[in-house]
């Protein structure tokens, strides 16, 4: 990915989270997880269902035991501070776009935790993980306007660079919303523009062409009606304090923000979006050389 190219992206990046971290307050969890939940029943509250969530990406890497992890997309810190704090892993390393989320992960300390405002693309570790956690970040790999053979280039290249930071028996725990019965042609102007731009979504016949050869599948789950409750959760907390975030932003940016989560909601309830939790191992052991 060129100079140009990645400044293209942090730019889209800002554009959607650097709104405000006082504003994601207003409606996510406690932790600040902004991705999908796992529900377990009715019962379930937003935070404990992110909870649920969180833990199921740490034991899948298994935190308990590691003494490196890494988290691609590491927003608010969510999953740096339970590695960190709760399994006491001694090295996890966050890589984040948003200057926002960065200055909020680093001023927190949590012990061992290294916040880089850095790409995937351009991140070089000294050491390999023990595991690696990558959530909500791989929707805004691609662009619109590449090929399905351009994405899976860029895809294939993330997993070449998983698979060479991972230390013998590692795993990669990735969560992204993908297409499902929508086709990538039909995909919605506004959410393309106005909410994630230069962003495009993988489909899951891309994402195993890219990883072909280089990782196998453990485990596949489509959580698409869990994204589709999150979204009610989210939009059901900004109604609530709607005053609060107008102040905030202003009246624009919520309305946009309260279409978003309609639309992402409805996307999901009708099947044409969909939401994939993939534990891929490599086949044999990573390299630094790629």
């Amino acid at each position: 990915m060129s100079t140009g190219t990645s400044e293209r992206a942090a730019e889209a990046i800002r554009h959607h989270y650097d709104v405000g971290n006082e504003f994601f307050e207003l409606f996510l969890d406690a932790s600040l997880t902004y991705s999908c939940a796992l529900r377990a029943g009715a019962g379930d509250t937003l935070d404990t269902a992110q909870e649920r969530k969180l833990a199921f990406h740490l034991d899948a890497i298994g935190a308990a035991r590691a003494r490196s992890v890494l988290d691609i997309g590491c927003g608010w810190g969510s999953i740096l501070r339970r590695a960190t704090e709760e399994h006491h892993v001694p090295r996890a390393v966050g890589l984040t776009l948003s200057e926002r989320q960065a200055a909020f992960v680093a001023a927190r300390s949590y012990p061992g935790a290294d916040v880089r405002l850095e790409s995937w693309t351009d991140y070089e570790p000294a050491e390999r993980f023990d595991g690696i956690i990558s959530i909500g970040a791989f929707e805004h790999f691609a662009r619109p306007d590449e090929s399905p053979a351009e994405k899976i280039r860029v895809y294939r290249d993330f997993f070449s660079r998983c698979r060479d930071w991972l230390t013998p028996g590692g795993v990669l725990s990735l969560q992204t919303i993908a297409y499902a019965s929508m086709s990538p042609a039909d995909a919605s102007a506004f959410m393309q523009q106005e909410i994630f731009p230069d962003a495009d979504l993988p489909t899951l016949a891309e994402i195993t062409a890219a990883a072909e050869g280089l990782f196998e599948v453990r485990t596949l789950h489509n959580g698409r009606l869990d994204y589709a409750w999150t979204c009610g959760q989210w939009a059901q907390r900004l109604r609530a304090r709607r005053a609060e975030a107008i102040a905030l932003v202003g009246p624009e940016v919520v309305a946009r923000y309260e279409r978003y989560l309609k639309l992402s909601a409805v996307g999901f309830r009708m099947g044409k979006i969909g939401l994939l939790r993939l534990v891929l191992a490599p086949y044999g052991d990573g390299h630094f050389t790629r």
